[in-house]
């Protein structure tokens, strides 16, 4: 049982699929040939201009004339693939408003070599596969042509003979490697329509890129989206309930006036650490995305970070319209991250904060009047480092101008979409 198992798979296996890849090299043989009418005349012209001088006027008409026919060739192979086998070939990125573009263009005139000089190539190949697979069919039939034809319709009366038998096995046998034919050519034909009908290397790497970028993009948006998901929650949620806590702390203390002194001391403790728990939940609200920066825009948002700083700080906000949510975060992080150094390792005495809309980039300068020395390399991946980086999460451009002896200007180029 197994080994009959085996020999089923083993006989059946070549034949998985033959009918759909011998169809596509029988529909690709019109597709290759129908380019090579047109080489032809051209090839006889040109030997004609030899002799007569007028032919040599009407040589460039069979290029104009595959130019013209390459796009339809084109369509007709991706169909061809797509339809039979399956696959489907990416178009090259082609630029549609100039036609001088696309005519000098590399995609164009790959596709013209296929058609042109790969295409009747495989025309041969196509029809040396088809002949294999009709000679294969006819001569492993053969018994069957001697039994249903008559006898004055057959070219040579080999009966029932050793020959016949001969032809017979001979046909079985290229039954056999007709699948294999096949396959071979339809890969050959694959790889070079990926290759010349497809987008070259540079294009797909290209498109890889922008992928990613637009991918990043998302994800960028959807991290954003989601502090300011945890920002609503805290703020209608636990900053809700901790406020009505030390509300009601305070008005027990302010009623129980009969309590011992060892119950007032806890309660003025738990009064004491439910404010200080809901300023450390401000300042975290404030962290991962501020309701201000949402309702009121950039320049009420930095005007607040400005207002809780111990040094005086001028901020000039120059925006005809908002950026994008996302944008918009990430040069508040940048200015607060960047106004929260200056407090602690500057030691300035001012600082000025410059955000306006140049074109379509978002140009925020950070600037004080400090000892200096900040050092975006010896960051060591926090500082300095962590504002680079979220910069870039948006294809954002980060400098830091930061001489020993000061002053620091921090500048940041965010792009804007249109």
């Amino acid at each position: 049982m197994q080994l009959t198992t085996w020999l089923r798979l083993v006989a059946g296996r070549p034949f998985r699929g033959a009918g759909h890849r011998t169809a596509l090299v029988a529909a690709g043989l019109p597709l290759h040939l129908a380019v090579a009418p047109l080489w032809l005349w051209l090839l006889g012209a040109t030997a004609a201009s030899a002799h007569t001088p007028a032919a040599v006027a009407v040589t460039p008409l069979p290029v104009l004339l595959t130019l013209l026919v390459t796009p339809l060739l084109t369509a007709g192979q991706r169909r061809r693939y797509r339809a039979l086998v399956g696959k489907d070939l990416p178009r090259p990125a082609v630029d549609g408003r100039s036609v001088v573009r696309r005519l000098t263009g590399l995609a164009l005139w790959r596709h013209v070599g296929y058609h042109a000089v790969a295409g009747p190539l495989f025309a041969v190949l196509d029809l040396v596969v088809l002949v294999v697979w009709a000679a294969a069919l006819v001569a492993a039939s053969l018994y069957v042509w001697i039994w249903a034809l008559p006898t004055q319709w057959r070219v040579t009366d080999l009966g029932y003979t050793t020959q016949a038998a001969y032809i017979t096995v001979g046909g079985l046998a290229l039954l056999v490697l007709g699948p294999r034919l096949t396959d071979a050519l339809v890969r050959l034909e694959t790889r070079a329509a990926e290759v010349l009908l497809g987008p070259s290397r540079t294009e797909k790497l290209a498109r890889r890129v922008a992928d990613l970028a637009e991918s990043r993009a998302g994800v960028v948006d959807a991290a954003d989206a989601e502090r300011r998901r945890i920002e609503r929650d805290l703020h209608d949620g636990a900053q809700q309930r901790l406020v009505a806590l030390a509300v009601n702390l305070g008005l027990a203390k302010a009623t129980l006036g009969d309590l011992p002194e060892e119950a007032r001391k806890v309660l003025d403790e738990a009064h004491r650490e439910a404010k200080e728990a809901i300023t450390e939940l401000n300042d975290l609200v404030r962290g991962l995305h501020p309701a201000v920066l949402e309702d009121r825009g950039l320049d009420a948002a930095l005007s607040g970070v400005a207002a809780r700083l111990p040094i005086p700080v001028r901020v000039a906000v120059d925006l005809p319209r908002r950026p994008s949510p996302t944008v918009e975060a990430v040069a508040y992080f940048v200015v607060s991250e960047a106004l929260t150094n200056v407090v602690k390792h500057a030691q300035a005495s001012r600082a000025d904060v410059t955000v306006e809309r140049i074109g379509e980039t978002l140009l925020v300068v950070v600037a004080d009047d400090g000892a200096g020395g900040a050092d975006l390399a010896a960051a060591g991946g926090t500082g300095l480092a962590g504002l680079a980086q979220r910069v870039a999460s948006v294809d954002g451009t980060f400098s830091c101008r930061s001489p020993a002896g000061g002053p620091t200007v921090v500048t940041v180029e965010l792009p804007c979409a249109p």
